[in-house]
């Protein structure tokens, strides 16, 4: 789960780390009216989103005077900001945050994220910050080091030398990033964060260390212990198929392609994906309709993937292992009782009760193609759509 710039800077706050003073608002009379509490000379008009690269697409702009800031939050408000992370679609600006502007010396980069591979935790650092990552790591490689920490209950101080080192800091300025380093290694244990990353961390003229932007995302599975967390949570910036998929247990993300999928198991669904793909088309979508599910579940998924304009054709890839063929068969026809299906529809079923399953498809007086196997399935759609 993925929170806004100004509920990460607060979390980051709490745990001891420094960031600038700031205000937001979901309207701009009462943002205006906020930052005239501020204590600066200029002010840092920020539109929050879900994206990077905000400002290369307008979405950052410094004021001079409260009514500069008056007339920017006017014209940002309501704005569609399109970023290399958004799509060609956008986002639409429907909150935005002001702080103090920060006199800055020298800009870095810092992130913390879950190293899966050696079941650690990494910090990426570089004295590249204000800069895409991606970008320093094509181009400038030894500007970036990775720094492994065994997971415990704290940070060692060697650790956080060596994350630092990087940045070539002063005595007084080096005591500062190491207490910075301990503060995000505590939130991140603590909140059950996959990645933290700062972005740029900046060090003023005044010589002080500063979170100067922030982004972070929660694991989704531990979100049962933070309910703190999940108020965060912006459903403004998530796509409407995928909030009404979360209703439902439904494991759905919305892909570009033209043919739906309905698969149990991650796994499985990644394969329907590839094999879609090696036969020259795009999937519409992830599903994961579980191990487990039932007709009512079964029947939420095509729905969701019917309300996606871009379907052509459907494949639907069962094998039944605790999930029953005959389960998912019954909520694929009662779903199309509701709704009119004039796509294109596949199915492949195996496992258990895929014989039942296959009568109670073959008697709905659906049109529907059966398949042997994912092979035969994937050739189907295909051509089914063509």
């Amino acid at each position: 789960m993925n929170i806004h710039e100004h509920q990460a800077k607060q979390i980051l706050k709490k745990y001891g780390a420094v960031v600038p003073e700031g205000v937001f608002s979901l309207t701009v009379e009462d943002l205006v009216e906020k930052a005239k509490s501020l204590n600066t000379k200029k002010y840092v008009l920020k539109a929050q989103i879900h994206a990077g690269g905000r400002g290369k697409a307008g979405g950052v702009k410094i004021l001079d005077t409260i009514e500069d800031l008056s007339e920017a939050a006017k014209e940002m408000m309501g704005k569609i900001l399109v970023t290399h992370q958004t799509g060609p679609e956008g986002r639409e600006v429907k909150r935005l945050y002001v702080e103090e502007s920060s006199n800055i010396d020298k800009e870095f980069y810092l992130s913390c994220l879950v190293d899966r591979a050696s079941s650690k935790i990494a910090f990426i650092s570089s004295d590249q910050g204000g800069m895409d990552i991606e970008e320093v790591a094509s181009n400038l490689p030894e500007k970036i080091i990775t720094t492994k920490v065994d997971i415990g209950n704290e940070i060692s101080d060697k650790d956080c030398e060596e994350i630092i080192k990087i940045f070539n800091l002063n005595d007084s300025a080096k005591i500062q990033a190491i207490s910075l380093i301990k503060s995000i290694y505590q939130m991140f244990i603590s909140t059950d964060a996959n990645m933290v990353e700062v972005n740029p961390l900046i060090l003023t003229k005044e010589e002080k260390v500063i979170c100067l932007d922030a982004k972070v995302n929660f694991d989704s599975n531990a979100l049962f212990r933070h309910p703190e967390i999940v108020e965060l949570r912006d459903l403004n910036e998530e796509d409407p198929t995928e909030i009404e998929a979360s209703k439902h247990d439904l494991a759905y993300i919305k892909l570009d392609g033209s043919i739906g999928c309905m698969v149990n198991g991650a796994g499985l669904a990644m394969a329907t994906m590839d094999i879609i793909k090696l036969y020259g088309k795009e999937p519409a979508n992830f599903l994961d309709v579980g191990g487990g599910a039932s007709k009512e579940k079964v029947s939420a998924a095509l729905k969701i993937i019917l309300s996606d304009k871009n379907v052509k054709g459907i494949l639907i890839n069962i094998f039944g292992g605790i999930m029953r063929c005959d389960v998912l068969a019954q909520g694929v026809v009662d779903a199309a009782k509701e709704i009119n299906i004039s796509v294109p529809l596949v199915v492949r079923l195996a496992g258990t009760n895929f014989k039942e399953g296959k009568e109670i498809l073959d008697n709905s007086g659906l049109k529907l193609i059966s398949a042997e196997n994912l092979d035969d399935a994937a050739k189907k759609i295909v051509e089914a759509i063509k």
